[in-house]
């Protein structure tokens, strides 16, 4: 795979808030860090605010250690087995004396306890460490007692405060309210989610995106972003869980959904599900296309019009109607091209063979399972015979550079 960005750039990252989804985020950073992307300085709202200060210690190993580990009880004061029976059985599993008892302590309370998260980042954040780090960091929150957006240079903290400024960028609603240095918080979503400016407004010309899509307000569409800045967003286009899913299994999955998105980016992976290494010309898929036509046919006929199939021969049946009509039901872009039509393609195969999705493959891997499971058919070796034979013409094209 050839990597598709400037590494002798250095760029700043925004860290989007997002609660529990924030694990995403670090899968993320692991690949840009495996793959040498220098990073200069970290804006972060909420949860991006905290793992920015993981980022910006370069401790990657507790990064993923806590999200590995992560429980409801690692954030606030609750029951885990509470929570357990309630997802996996609904109210009815929890007795109501049990269910009344914990309504009023967090009623009582004025919000939940999150001594635990307090805990954490006393366990966890290094100022130090943070202070000599080479990476500026910046994070977002909202003063409820001045009414106004308040962002904190973190590396600038008076000493003993930098876990009260990452606090106060993730004072969700819902949590118990407390005064810090004086003043009330709440969570930086609340005014800007999404912290592009803070960088921006220090000098910052390429930034990485990472998207959580939280609940909060993106600030990027009220605001004009230079001309001179270059934006690269990084975002799941799967579902990440609720924002308060503080669940083991569901933030381990984050985060492997965000190594494998940024090796997306990092590499022009091709996939929705899948990750495909496509490199190649429009010109070099769709001759792909055309030379494994006769072992895709019958994996298509759920896609391609019964009538259309009498009509599969020449191009132009296929450019002008086959193919037009096949990118609509796989809902590809507008403007799709054959690569993207031939990795949709593929994707439908490896579903229809239930290939594990997080890991990357190039389209031989997948033609050849497919021929795997074709090979018991008594037609098969004179489709395999005549696809080897267009393919090792499409082979030749590339090696000689057409």
């Amino acid at each position: 795979m050839k990597l598709r960005i400037d590494l002798e750039k250095e760029y700043g990252i925004v860290l989007e808030g997002g609660g529990a989804r924030g694990a995403y985020q670090i899968g993320v950073w692991k690949a840009l860090r495996e793959a040498g992307v220098k990073i200069r300085g970290v804006a972060g709202t909420s949860v991006g605010a905290l793992n920015g200060a993981l980022i910006c210690m370069d401790d990657l190993e507790t990064a993923e250690k806590i999200w590995e580990n992560m429980t409801y009880s690692t954030v606030v004061q609750i029951d885990d087995s509470m929570i357990g029976k309630l997802k996996k059985f609904g109210v009815r599993s929890m007795k109501m004396t049990d269910a009344a008892a914990e309504f009023k302590r967090v009623v009582s309370d004025r919000g939940l306890d999150i001594s635990p998260l307090k805990k954490l980042l006393e366990d966890t954040v290094d100022e130090e460490r943070i202070r000599r780090s080479p990476r500026d960091f910046c994070a977002a929150s909202f003063s409820v007692t001045d009414r106004r957006e308040e962002d904190f240079d973190v590396k600038s903290a008076p000493p003993g405060t930098m876990k009260d400024m990452l606090m106060a960028s993730a004072y969700f609603p819902g949590f118990k309210q407390e005064k810090i240095g004086g003043k009330t918080y709440l969570d930086g979503g609340s005014v800007n989610n999404v912290p592009v400016d803070l960088l921006t407004d220090r000098g910052y010309k390429d930034l990485i995106v990472i998207r959580l899509y939280g609940i909060g307000v993106d600030r990027r569409i009220f605001m004009d972003i230079p001309k001179d800045v270059t934006i690269h967003e990084i975002a799941p286009k799967r579902n990440l869980g609720g924002i308060l899913e503080f669940d083991s299994e569901r933030t381990k999955k984050n985060m492997e959904l965000g190594y494998f998105d940024g090796l997306r980016f990092l590499y022009g992976l091709c996939g929705r599900k899948y990750y495909l290494d496509m490199p190649y010309s429009e010109a070099y898929y769709f001759g792909r296309i055309m030379s494994e036509l006769d072992m895709f046919k019958e994996w298509l006929r759920p896609y391609v019009k019964e009538e259309d199939f009498a009509k599969l021969n020449g191009y132009r049946v296929y450019t002008e109607k086959i193919f037009p009509f096949l990118a609509k039901k796989l809902r590809l872009r507008p403007e799709w091209d054959y690569r993207d039509l031939y990795g949709a393609v593929l994707e439908v195969f490896a579903k229809k063979m239930q290939l594990e999705a997080f890991r990357v493959y190039t389209p031989d891997e997948i033609v050849g399972k497919l021929q795997e499971i074709l090979s018991g058919r008594p037609d098969y070796a004179a489709d395999k015979r005549r696809y080897e034979e267009n393919a090792e013409i499409w082979r030749k094209t590339i090696r000689e550079g057409k």
